[in-house]
């Protein structure tokens, strides 16, 4: 039998559910002899690249994930919910998190863990969602998180995590030297009452400056210190020269984005035309940074974007993928000097099909930097500037875009984007919904249509392309979303074709609704994750079969792995792919899925921070927020035109009991049928706002909250069988230790 390739390797082990070594992986590809030994060498050379990595007992499993049998510790344990992240990683990024189930103990019993508790553990799932089963509880260990020095009620110093999820707070050990305000990492060491956190690391006070990105960049492990002699080559690289390229520094391209961006990596220009047989169309034309050029595969410029995997943007900071000589110097599209790109050319026909393109390295020097409001004002007639006669036809190669893009059908959610504004001390000045312009759209579109154009042409001359994926929502979500919109009267067939189309009937037919934005939501959360991948699936939201992120090679790898391919496949020159490349798109595409996934969270939680330090000011006053979900514990609201998601829990209720209803999502009183459920506007007094977590805490205007004792089920009938509280000393507070 022939030696496995790395592809069929690398399956096998995601798909064993337990612990392989060579030994396995022969066995179960029929090996002997000279064909064991040159498994030996390729596995080598598979954790030499990057694609395997060794586990305990000489065990492999696949880079950057976990092996099926690992030593976990135990960060967070609530009742039987545990959390734990591993002894050991080697991956990117900080540990993945995993949901352990506990398992049954001796007679039945399960077994209690608490935070610093190590197991071994089997592990099924892959990055980022693992599960863990439990083996066998080793030796103590200690557990580490990261979090802000509070005063507790005694003035005693206590350490709680900037996750919202984590309710507990811990006594920090006299040992440790810190202020109130610090953020800070900590090991924690002992068990029950007399745990308490160790001091390992002081980063400082975050919120008395400009900068509250910190927190989520150093919970989230996000590098944004660039490794030595990094910055130096950047340097080096954007002095060197551009290279032998097509000379198009007569075209008067333009750059059309933020009016307060930094760096500017797409540029556009559009020409009527006319073909031989008389058809009408334009000549449109996208050029993006050519990254490639100055970022070169195996560097250390490489090895640092590829860690980053992608720019992360705050409100306060930028952590860019790119040294700022080439994201804000060399690589970027500024009018008045030359500027290298890699671009595509194609033939727009009038009714908005790409029937023709080809991709070049060329020299070109942008005519204007305009900003989206800018670019909008002269096209509405609001401002006079040269620009509109190039303006002009971008707008008229746009209809014919947009009139292709409807036929097609795409996904089209319409939800507000907010974005804080700061004033100089890097106070929030305010926060506003971007306005949504035909200027955006026109952008988009021709991104979207260079995007297509660079995926086509690699699949044409069979080169590796990282593929944009977004795959059809599954069925669980689909009857979830029906379930849900058959409570609110909204039909939701499932005996059917799922295409976009059929979540855009839905959205249209509850336009005028007062929920509208509710059920928008849930369209939303009923899709996919996109992600990176040498295999095409297809993007079900755009309504496309191929798809290959092309545009943004300065904020994201993805682009620049198309650009090399590119630049190999066309024989473009220096800086395309390296030989075996291709064997590694596969590993390369879930590093950064995972990259940007880190991204998102980390942006979403500073938004979250920025909010509640913007509305620490109005703790006490009554403010408008609709309800955003439903739990049997309470609801979440958000404050109406603001945002950020607070808590409403049962006892804040009142002392009546309420009945949660699943399908429905709303709890209903069970003596006056008082209902609340997901989009329902209310009148809400705010009682805490967490700049630290970013988490907001509400209650309802003169209703008195109620102590529970007895947790009530989910149908609201009563306390749990036997009746048994679940009691304890406060959060942080050990017993014996009051007064």
């Amino acid at each position: 039998m022939s030696l496995p390739d790395r592809e069929a390797i690398l399956a096998f082990v995601r798909q064993t559910p337990s612990s392989v070594g060579k030994r396995e992986i022969a066995r179960a590809f029929g090996l002997r002899g000279e064909e064991r030994e040159a498994l030996k060498d390729l596995l080598r050379e598979m954790e030499e690249e990057g694609l395997l990595a060794a586990g305990p007992g000489r065990t492999l499993h696949k880079a950057g994930g976990l092996p099926r049998v690992a030593v976990l510790t135990v960060v967070s344990a609530e009742g039987m919910r545990l959390v734990a992240v591993p002894e050991r990683w080697d991956g990117d990024g900080p540990p993945p998190k995993v949901a352990v189930a506990a398992g049954g103990g001796r007679g039945g019993r399960r077994e209690r863990f608490e935070a610093g508790d190590r197991l071994l553990t089997r592990i099924s799932g892959d990055h980022p969602k693992y599960l863990g089963t439990v083996i066998k509880r080793l030796a103590k260990g200690h557990a580490t998180l990261m979090g802000m020095v509070r005063k507790d009620e005694w003035g005693g110093l206590v350490l709680r995590s900037v996750d919202k999820r984590e309710r507990k707070i811990w006594p920090i050990h006299h040992s440790s030297e810190v202020q109130p305000g610090e953020l800070v990492r900590a090991e924690l060491k002992g068990s029950g009452a007399r745990a308490a956190a160790h001091v390992l690391e002081r980063l400082g006070d975050p919120l008395t400056g400009a900068r509250v990105s910190e927190i989520a960049i150093a919970a989230k492990g996000i590098p944004h210190v660039f490794p030595h002699g990094v910055e130096e080559d950047a340097e080096r690289a954007s002095a060197g020269g551009l290279g032998e390229r097509e000379d198009w520094t007569q075209i008067p391209l333009l750059t059309i984005d933020p009016a307060d961006a930094r760096d500017h990596d797409d540029a556009i220009w559009a020409e009527p035309v006319k073909d031989s047989e008389g058809g009408d169309g334009w000549r449109l034309l996208v050029a993006i940074a050519d990254v490639s050029w100055f970022v070169r595969p195996g560097s250390a410029l490489d090895r640092s974007a590829f860690d980053r995997g992608n720019s992360c943007y705050f409100p306060d900071q930028v952590v860019p993928m790119l040294p700022e000589a080439l994201s804000n110097g060399a690589c970027s599209l500024k009018a008045g000097s030359d500027k290298a790109v890699l671009a595509a050319s194609m033939r727009v026909s009038k009714t908005g099909e790409i029937d023709r393109f080809s991709f070049h390295r060329a020299r070109v020097r942008i005519a204007a930097n305009l900003a989206y409001e800018t670019a909008q004002a002269v096209m509405d007639g609001r401002e006079e500037r040269a620009e509109k006669a190039l303006l002009e036809p971008l707008w008229d190669c746009w209809r014919a875009l947009a009139a292709a893009r409807a036929k097609r059908g795409p996904l089209e959610l319409e939800l507000p984007e907010k974005r804080v504004v700061l004033d100089a001390e890097g106070r929030v000045a305010g926060i506003v919904v971007r306005e949504r312009l035909d200027a955006h759209r026109v952008v988009e579109d021709m991104m979207i249509a260079a995007n297509v154009a660079a995926a086509k042409a690699l699949e044409a001359k069979k080169a590796p392309v990282m593929y944009r994926d977004h795959e059809t929502p599954d069925r669980e979500k689909l009857s979830s979303l029906k379930e849900y919109l058959g409570t609110l009267g909204v039909s939701f067939a499932l005996g059917q074709v799922i295409t976009p189309e059929t979540f855009n009937r839905v959205l249209e037919r509850c336009r005028e609704r007062s929920d509208f934005q509710e059920i928008s939501e849930a369209v939303l959360r009923s899709q996919t994750q996109a992600y990176y991948a040498p295999r095409n699936t297809g993007h079900f939201g755009l309504a496309l079969g191929s798809y290959a992120h092309f545009t943004s090679p300065i904020r994201r790898y993805a682009d620049v792995c198309v650009h090399r391919s590119l630049v190999s496949a066309f024989k473009l020159g220096e800086g395309g792919l390296p030989d075996g490349a291709e064997q590694r798109f596969a590993p390369i595409g879930e590093h950064i899925s995972f990259t940007e996934r880190r991204a998102m969270e980390a942006e979403r939680e500073t938004l979250d921070r920025y909010i509640a330090r913007h509305l620490a000011s109005h703790v006490g006053d009554v403010v408008r927020a609709r309800i955003s979900g439903v739990q049997a514990f309470g609801f979440f609201a958000t404050v109406d035109g603001i945002g950020g998601d607070g808590l409403v829990p049962v006892s804040a209720l009142g002392a009546e009991r309420f009945r949660f209803d699943e399908a429905g999502r709303f709890l209903e009183g069970a003596e006056t049928g008082t209902r609340f459920g997901q989009g329902q506007m209310l009148e809400l007094k705010l009682e805490e706002a967490d700049a630290v977590t970013g988490s907001l805490r509400f209650s309802l205007p003169g209703v008195e909250p109620v102590e529970r004792g007895p947790r009530f089920r989910r149908d609201g009938r009563g306390p749990r069988p036997g009746g048994a509280k679940r009691g304890g000393p406060p959060p942080g507070v050990r017993r014996g230790r009051r007064g």
